[in-house]
């Protein structure tokens, strides 16, 4: 099965195709940082794009940062 690695903002984030889909796989690379407890489908997504997009969004959100849209 095809994967690769990549950082963001302190986390190891490892893509893997299962299927016909993409998961990510998100482990800390330091001792200060949370772990964070997700499930590897909750950012099953059709391309691998979208599923790194997914998990930084869950790293967004487990740090705090996520930007509230205003209408």
């Amino acid at each position: 099965m095809p994967s690769d690695k990549s950082q963001y903002r302190g986390y190891e984030i490892r893509l893997r195709q299962e299927w016909s889909n993409w998961c990510a796989h998100i482990h800390p690379t330091r001792d200060d940082l949370p772990m964070l407890a997700l499930s590897p489908l909750r950012t099953l997504s059709q391309s691998r794009k979208e599923a790194l997009a997914a998990a930084k969004h869950n790293i967004d959100e487990a740090l705090g940062d996520v930007k509230q849209d205003v209408a």
